[in-house]
């Protein structure tokens, strides 16, 4: 090895170690933080959100805490004064902020927002699921593989474990915890690619526009905060048109910039590589839209690269860098789908896979939030102008803006797939979208506010003016985030939680009865939850507890491999069979595991099943029908039947 390649190395794990350091102490400190929080709001009685202004109270009380907190870490880091008491301050600031704005509303009640209902019950199942065993497994189907990516779930069963909490219970803290861990790591990430203090800033608008529009969707969210440094390493990778002088456009030392002249671009390249590999391993689309924006800016670099030496040899070094983030992000992405893939190598993959056939208004128009007459329109607006302003010189406008580019143009091939039958899911994209014209809007608003201070002759008290407005401006924000989540935070005090209790204090639903239900599953069966199979139209019982399901809530969160439609069909010709022996007949020789119990509702003479269809690309996508089972179809030694409240649990002896 060269003397150059071997200091290359050193400065490179020199880097590499420091960073991961210090994210490292600040996910501590963050975790540490929102624990405590989260903690102190259980310790009291507090009214539900949705029928008392108190907790919207204590929530901005909260909330202008936290920003003073980073305001004074921002003041210390342009002073120099101080520096690790300002990290610290500013990773304590920002993880509080998060726990506060979700946590104050959320405080009287054990449920997440949206509680269990609709995409939040499938999540709260997963959560479940690895929460009984540490081991990759579909969520749903007792023989399957994940589909669906488990990191965000796995770590959430591992922290459900390690407290002692059931899956549905610990998804509200660990949620939480999670955002404000990345929250700091992302803001640690920013920090070693611009101005400590600009960091901050900009770490804290994205969480605050991340948590208003991102949160309920946490394992996506998270992804979200991160977004923003993934785009400037890959383009620091990527974007070299000289080794030195040409990183950053305002003196930052940053991987991308100082630390990379020395180690060649590839702590960059490794950064990127583990990001995206944290993509894939939490969620695919955001995964396939980051590796898009990732191979829109090799092409945009070797188009710059080409145009400045005009010949293609330029093309190579590019390559190569992106083939290394491809490498370890493909391996990281193993971890997850390795199970899956070689299932689906053996050629058991139904075609009735159909979680692309969704497209609400939102996904059938381009979003355009710079064109909203409100705080944040203005906001995403000035963050537009910069990017474009900026775009020929600022190596930050350039990675943000291909980052944007690759959404709209994401968003256009959805629209376009639904010709064939399909979408792209660009609905999912407005939460990185925001984002990143959050994260411009900062730089937006700190150049311009210098370029005015200067055309001014450089007033006195003008710096104080523009922090002050600066400062409003996030309280403004901030405090109207429960607004924007009014609807979800309502959902997560009107659920029934799995002790059967409601939030607000009203009856609850018929889930209070799941817990009579599992106690006589139990005993009738006399086998573990996850040795049984249970089929049954009430899937929050599966959330709660980790029984397997013969039947998926919906063919979009269904494991492909599954056969849903196959299923659904299995089913309706069990409800026509006309004795019990056939049905015993049918159950014994079925193509898949067959359950071991049916959760029936009843209906007269009938026990009935309400299942859904795909019905894309009609919207709402999901057409619910009944199936209705004769009761003298279980009138049979094999099968023991028990009224429970609403329910019928009919086990198989």
């Amino acid at each position: 090895m060269s003397e150059r390649a071997s200091g290359r190395m050193g400065v490179l794990a020199r880097q590499a170690g420091g960073a991961a350091g210090e994210a490292v102490l600040a996910a501590v400190v963050a975790g540490v933080v929102a624990a405590v929080g989260l903690e102190a709001f259980a310790t009291v009685h507090w009214p539900a959100f949705n029928s008392s202004n108190v907790t919207r109270a204590l929530t901005t009380v909260g909330q202008v805490a936290a920003l003073a907190v980073l305001v004074v870490a921002v003041v210390l880091l342009r002073l120099h004064r101080w520096l690790r008491l300002a990290k610290v301050l500013s990773w304590a600031g920002l993880s509080a902020f998060v726990t506060v704005t979700l946590g104050m509303p959320l405080a009287a009640t054990k449920l997440y927002l949206f509680g269990m209902s609709v995409d939040q019950e499938f999540r709260t199942q997963y959560l479940t699921r690895l929460t009984d065993s540490a081991a990759l497994h579909d969520m749903n189907y007792i023989d399957l593989p994940p589909y669906y990516p488990a990191g965000w779930f796995w770590f959430g069963g591992r922290f459900a474990a390690l407290t002692g909490m059931a899956g549905w219970e610990a998804f509200k803290p660990y949620a939480i915890i999670g955002l404000a861990v990345a929250a700091v790591v992302a803001l640690v990430l920013w920090s070693n690619l611009i101005r400590a203090d600009w960091a901050v800033a900009v770490a804290a608008a994205t969480t605050a526009v991340t948590l208003a529009y991102g949160s309920p969707e946490a394992y996506s969210a998270v992804l979200v905060l991160l977004l923003g440094p993934l785009l400037l390493l890959a383009w620091g990778a990527l974007y070299r048109p000289g080794e030195t002088g040409n990183a950053t456009d305002d003196g930052n030392a940053t991987d991308t910039g100082a630390a990379t002249r020395t180690a060649g671009g590839w702590g960059a390249v490794i950064g990127a590589g583990l990001l995206l590999g944290l993509f894939a391993t939490f969620y695919t689309l955001y995964f396939l839209v980051a590796v898009f924006a990732v191979c829109l800016m090799a092409l945009v670099a070797f188009g710059l690269t080409a145009r400045a030496h005009r010949t293609w040899r330029s093309l190579w070094p590019i390559l190569l860098r992106l083939i290394g983030i491809g490498a370890i992000s493909g391996v990281l992405a193993l971890i997850v789908w390795l199970p899956y893939f070689l299932k689906a190598l053996r050629g058991t993959t139904a075609s009735s896979g159909t979680a692309l056939h969704y497209l609400p208004e939102s996904g059938s128009r381009l979003p355009l939030p710079m064109f909203d007459f409100d705080l944040l329109g203005v906001f995403c607006l000035a963050g537009t102008v910069w990017l474009l302003l900026r775009a020929a010189s600022s190596r930050r406008a350039q990675a943000l803006g291909v980052g944007v580019l690759a959404i709209y143009l994401w968003s256009l091939l959805s629209m376009s797939a639904t010709a064939a039958g399909t979408t792209l899911l660009s609905f999912r994209l407005e939460s990185p979208l925001l984002a990143l014209l959050s994260a411009a809007g900062v730089f937006a608003f700190a150049e311009g506010a210098r370029a005015i201070y200067q055309a001014l002759n450089e007033p006195g008290r003008f710096r104080i003016a523009a922090a002050a407005v600066a400062v409003a401006g996030a309280i403004g924000f901030s405090q109207g985030i429960p607004t924007v989540l009014a609807a979800e935070i309502t959902t997560a005090y009107t659920d029934t939680d799995g002790t059967g209790f409601r939030a607000d204090k009203r009856p609850p639903s018929a889930v209070s009865n799941y817990r009579e239900v599992d106690a006589t599953l139990l005993e009738q069966t006399g086998r573990p939850r996850d040795a049984s199979v249970v089929l049954t139209a009430d899937t929050s019982f599966l959330a709660i507890y980790p029984y397997y399901g013969f039947q998926a809530l919906t063919s979009h969160y269904a494991n492909p491999l599954a056969d849903f439609a196959a299923r659904t069909a299995e089913i309706q010709r069990w409800s026509t069979l006309k004795t019990p022996q056939e049905l015993t007949d049918a159950l014994n020789h079925c193509r898949w595991r067959a359950p071991d119990a049916f959760l029936f509702r009843r209906s007269g003479d009938d026990y009935t099943l309400r299942l859904s269809q795909d019905v894309y690309p009609n919207d709402p996508n999901v057409k619910r029908f009944t199936v209705s089972f004769p009761k003298a179809l279980f009138d049979d030694a094999h099968y023991r039947i028990t009224n429970i409240g609403p329910f019928t649990l009919v086990v198989r002896v």
